[in-house]
């Protein structure tokens, strides 16, 4: 099942059907048993000819993200800061106990599909970052995911890791959706994330991984995202990225990204 958000509401994609779900999302979202009562829902629900005005699949809920969690991205930025004097703070998180967990956006911010997100201007290095999303409820349950593009200012944070929040956190630098896949069990370790960068109609970067390539278990994450801070409207967390472009890549106005999950779908956002 798939939750979508809509300019006219919640829309419900469940057996081959599009259904109307009368409910405000922050509710919704935050229910016992939600695939339960989706599925009660569902048999009541008027019908919805078809998609349309999607926005992103978050309402009252903060992002958080996870970093280095694949060793891919261990490795990217160990070289971008390594001239500031860095470069093995990240190796220490990726073997550490304690995973890197860090603020990324109010939902309010968050950019949906097809809506642009956008690169600094004060930064010559900027890349997306494909990112399986956890959607967690106001109990620390993981209710199901999403696809998120983590946007990254590279130059800044390589200047110095504690500029990270300016690196991360900015208008247009974080993109959700299509859909909330809500699961009753986690995803295959063998599901597939990829990603491709259009500049004029042509792929300039493309890449792929996989879930088993990541080191931390997402329940391990929640547990820590959760241990001293409440979320009362529940909370998404990104799990981090293991498709990095190559350091001589950055993004342009006028470029797209198309981020893809298997049994979740794809994202993709022009950037500006």
């Amino acid at each position: 099942m798939r939750l979508y958000r809509t300019t006219a509401g919640v829309v419900l994609e469940h057996d081959g059907s599009l259904l109307r779900i009368q409910e405000e999302w922050d509710a919704l979202i935050n229910r016992e048993r939600l695939a339960e009562h989706l599925r009660a829902a569902a048999a009541g629900a008027p019908p919805v000819s078809r998609l349309e005005n999607l926005l992103a699949p978050i309402a009252g809920q903060e992002v958080w993200a996870a970093g280095v969690t694949y060793w891919r991205s261990r490795t990217a930025r160990m070289e971008e800061s390594k001239v500031a004097g860095g470069g093995s703070f990240y190796d220490r998180v990726y073997e550490a106990e304690r995973p890197e967990l860090f603020f990324k956006s109010p939902g309010w911010r968050v950019r949906g599909p097809g809506m642009p997100l956008r690169i600094r201007a004060d930064s010559a290095w900027n890349v997306p970052e494909p990112e399986l999303a956890l959607y967690v409820n106001a109990r620390a349950q993981i209710i199901g995911y999403t696809i998120g593009n983590d946007m990254s200012s590279r130059a800044i944070e390589g200047e110095n890791p504690l500029y990270l929040p300016q690196a991360k956190i900015y208008d247009g630098s974080c993109g959700l959706g299509p859909a909330l896949l809500v699961a009753e069990a986690p995803l295959p370790p063998a599901t597939p994330i990829g990603i491709r960068i259009l500049r004029g109609g042509d792929v300039v970067f493309e890449g792929s991984t996989t879930l088993e390539q990541m080191r931390r278990d997402p329940r391990e994450l929640v547990a820590y995202l959760y241990r001293e801070t409440s979320f009362p409207q529940g909370s998404v967390l990104l799990t981090g990225t293991g498709v990095v472009p190559p350091d001589g890549f950055t993004l342009r106005p006028g470029d797209e990204v198309r981020i893809e999950i298997g049994g979740i779908g794809e994202l993709a956002n022009p950037i500006e």
